[in-house]
């Protein structure tokens, strides 16, 4: 394999390390692939910057009523850019909330630098609809 490649094989698993340990409630092996000076932005929300804050936030997935879980569709890196087409479940209680998600990660030295979503409220709140009447809904 060429040195390009590597690099973007590299990149992306990172990225999808980053996920799986999200997924699976590590949050502290998620936070150790991320740089010092990571910014964490999502669709109209504010930035959140450095790796105490973003690392926090993540922190409070670590609750029992909390979780996060992945669908990883497509991804593709060109050099330390990763472009992620996922589905991100989020749950609360016993609610569980999927919407599409697109993602691009930067990495510097080998950690995630910059972590951007881009996602749809509707498609969130649509989420949120099918989730709390699936939750409510008596299980066979």
């Amino acid at each position: 394999m060429t040195q390009e490649l590597e690099l973007q094989q590299d990149a992306i698993t990172t990225v999808r390390e980053f996920l799986t340990a999200l997924q699976l409630d590590a949050v502290k092996e998620a936070v150790e692939v991320l740089h010092p000076d990571v910014v964490w932005k999502n669709t109209s929300l504010p930035d959140v910057r450095g790796l105490r804050r973003v690392g926090g936030v993540l922190r409070g997935l670590e609750r029992n009523w909390a979780g996060f879980g992945v669908e990883i569709h497509h991804i593709a890196a060109n050099g330390d850019i990763v472009l992620t087409d996922r589905t991100d479940i989020l749950r609360v209680g016993p609610v569980s909330i999927a919407f599409w998600v697109t993602g691009t990660f930067e990495l510097r030295d080998g950690r995630i630098i910059l972590w951007h979503d881009h996602f749809s409220w509707e498609n969130l709140l649509r989420g949120a609809v099918v989730g709390v009447v699936r939750a409510a809904l008596p299980r066979r």
